[in-house]
């Protein structure tokens, strides 16, 4: 096993997982467009200085310079770029370990892919102004590249023989993590996170009769619209927050069955980290309603989805039919 590799897929690991914890802080600090170009920010590889604030409010009237928002964006940027590099040494390593039996080659090629086709995406993010398509595809990639760069690092580890039904249902509860996470993505790309302020109701009903689903999940809506704030009425809203809820019902139902047979099966820790992780997510989200979107445990709520991925990921990796 390459010391070298190994080592830098876990320090990718660490780099991606900072990476989106950071890129949710930009969200929810109302920091995306805080440079309204990219890749630079007015103009510059750094945020204008107070000498240079003039000249960039010139360049881009239409949206003042906001030194905090600029830095929020800027950092965001730097980090997700040195990750980029992270991810290609990988690939470039891989290629040239390529005839050792032991090197995987696949994966650190679709890395390479991945975080490239990423960047592009955080370039649109920015060009297509919170396109939420694009915002909730930026989300799955980062969280993508998290991934690929986890299994990388854990490959190798110990795998236990269990029954095809308790792989069906890793898998099954993996599906429905990321489809959560995204329609999580959907909720805050579109500001719905308090359209239903109340907890167990939404709306003060079980079944909000206000809820129009026919605007709230249309994927594109043409190019040119800015989309800071959010352009759905209420009623949208209402149905993306209150899907999420249904989803989040779902996805948990599924991981706490996974954990608890995981647990049974005496799969090393694996049961433990899916339940703690799942237990901390949702009381972070029910937090998020109860105390109106405090920003450290908005930030917080997207930290432990990417942890709860990695453990539900590391689950599958521990469990073999064969």
């Amino acid at each position: 096993m390459n010391v070298t590799f190994n080592r830098l897929a876990w320090l990718g690991t660490a780099f991606a997982l900072i990476v989106v914890v950071v890129g949710a802080m930009v969200r929810l600090a109302d920091a995306g467009l805080g440079c309204p170009d990219w890749p630079g920010c007015y103009g510059s590889l750094l945020v204008p200085d107070q000498t240079a604030e003039a000249a960039a409010n010139a360049a881009f009237p239409e949206r003042p310079l906001d030194q905090g928002k600029a830095w929020w964006e800027m950092f965001h940027r730097y980090i997700a770029a040195t990750l980029g590099l992270i991810c290609v040494a990988l690939g470039v390593i891989a290629w040239r370990n390529r005839n050792d039996p032991d090197q995987p080659v696949l994966i650190p090629s679709l890395l390479v892919g991945v975080v490239i086709f990423q960047g592009l995406l955080g370039m649109w993010t920015v060009t297509l102004l919170l396109k939420p398509v694009i915002v909730m595809a930026h989300l799955l990639g980062g969280l993508t590249t998290l991934a690929l760069l986890f299994v990388l690092a854990r490959r190798g580890s110990p795998r236990i023989k269990l029954g095809k039904g308790m792989r069906g249902l890793a898998l099954a509860g993996l599906v429905a993590l990321v489809l959560q996470i995204a329609l999580g993505g959907w909720t805050s790309a579109n500001y719905a996170a308090l359209a239903c302020p109340d907890l167990p109701t939404c709306q003060t009903q079980w079944w909000p009769a206000n809820m129009d689903y026919q605007e709230a999940f249309i994927l594109w809506r043409g190019i040119g619209i800015d989309y800071e704030g959010g352009v759905l009425d209420n009623p949208a809203r209402v149905a993306i927050h209150f899907t999420h809820r249904l989803g989040a019902i779902v996805a948990t139902l599924l991981l706490g069955l996974l954990a608890w047979q995981l647990v049974r099966a005496r799969v090393g820790l694996s049961g433990w980290w899916v339940g703690a992780a799942l237990v901390l997510q949702v009381s972070l989200g029910v937090a998020i309603v109860w105390f109106g979107v405090p920003f450290a445990v908005a930030a917080a709520h997207n930290g432990v989805a990417a942890l709860l991925l990695l453990s539900v990921i590391n689950a599958n990796q521990r469990i073999r039919t064969g």
